[in-house]
């Protein structure tokens, strides 16, 4: 675990990202707060449409036409990047922070061996010749375990494996020694074998680099076995925040009991395992209270009339019980309701 006396090497305040459409502004992301350490990995959950990917689209910059960062700051070891040029942003990407995507297939360029693209991404960051570049990604495809790198790296995409494919994108993420992993959904195309391997190798080289991991996934297994720290999404915003063990121990917010509710475990049939109903609200439709009220089994008139702010539980909590901030009525002086909440601790 990482020390928080330091400076983040990623903080993000009051993020905000919108698309803007023919039938008005669509706000994907609306004012997220977060920040990860050396060394430390931040995980990022939701369910599809909850704002977790375009939150890390954002802090790489690669919101295309019609999105647009419209508010906040990302700031990485100190350094605004929103403020920067896309010339001078062009020097942090791929060098000081980098990004693993969900499909290798669709990232690698199919016409060009998986080495002479690490070879590239060497080149363009570290100035190394070609030769020197060349030995740098059979070097790299070596550290990602793959065997025989100096035959490997003269394939290309489609004649590896996509467990390959996937250690051949952390390679390029990882040729510049980047302060700043970003895994989007690194594991989603993996089966379960593959997809240990590949969360154990990407924390095998965060310790030994000593980089900032961010995990954007929408698997909670995942996060159990590579996060520190924890941040809840739900329709945009920030529901729930805690360090990875509070999280699992004492659930705050419904939405994210009714994740951990739906996490298949040996000791209860399938068919017993409790959906959360209904769907995330689509960002043009968007309710004025609370966003989760109409799927919250608590929901009360003062859910559904006011929207609540993220922060640290004021009642409710039992004495004791560590907890982290949530956005939820049920845990200020305002809520008169009953105390549904109070003591629900999951059987992770």
């Amino acid at each position: 675990m990482a020390s928080n006396e330091q400076t983040p090497v990623l903080e993000v305040k009051g993020l905000q990202t919108s698309f803007f459409t023919p039938d008005g502004e669509v706000k994907a992301v609306d004012g997220v707060d977060f920040s990860v350490n050396s060394n430390e990995t931040l995980g990022i959950v939701g369910e599809s449409g909850s704002g977790k990917s375009i939150t890390s689209l954002s802090v790489m910059r690669l919101i295309q036409h019609p999105g647009k960062i419209v508010g906040g700051t990302i700031e990485l070891s100190g350094e605004d990047l929103l403020k920067k040029s896309k010339q001078q942003f062009a020097k942090y990407r791929g060098n000081r922070l980098s990004m693993i995507f969900q499909e290798p297939m669709t990232s690698l360029n199919p016409v060009f061996t998986v080495g002479s693209q690490i070879a590239e991404a060497v080149r363009i960051h570290k100035k190394l010749d070609k030769k020197a570049a060349w030995q740098e990604a059979v070097n790299m495809l070596k550290l990602v375990g793959i065997p025989a790198p100096e035959d490997r790296a003269k394939r290309y995409p489609h004649e590896l494996s996509g467990g390959m494919r996937q250690r051949v994108m952390i390679a390029i993420a990882l040729s510049c020694d980047p302060e700043l992993l970003i895994a989007d959904e690194p594991t989603t195309a993996l089966d379960v074998t593959i997809q240990a391997q590949i969360l154990e190798l990407i924390k095998e080289l965060q310790e030994k680099s000593g980089m900032a991991v961010l995990m954007i996934t929408h698997d909670l297994g995942v996060i159990a076995e590579t996060a520190d720290k924890v941040v809840v999404m739900y329709a945009g915003e920030v529901v729930e925040q805690a360090d990875v063990k509070t999280l699992f121990k004492r659930p705050l917010h419904p939405y994210t009991q009714g994740l951990m509710n739906a996490i298949p475990r040996h000791d209860i049939d399938l068919d017993e395992l409790e959906m959360i109903p209904g769907t995330v609200p689509t960002p043009q439709n968007m309710p004025s209270g609370c966003r989760f009220a109409e799927r919250c089994p608590y929901a009360r008139e003062l859910c559904v009339e006011k929207h609540p702010e993220l922060a640290t539980p004021s009642n409710n909590v039992d004495e004791g019980i560590t907890t982290g901030q949530t956005r939820c009525w049920i845990y200020t002086d305002e809520w008169d309701g009953p105390n549904p909440t109070k003591g629900v601790a999951t059987n992770q």
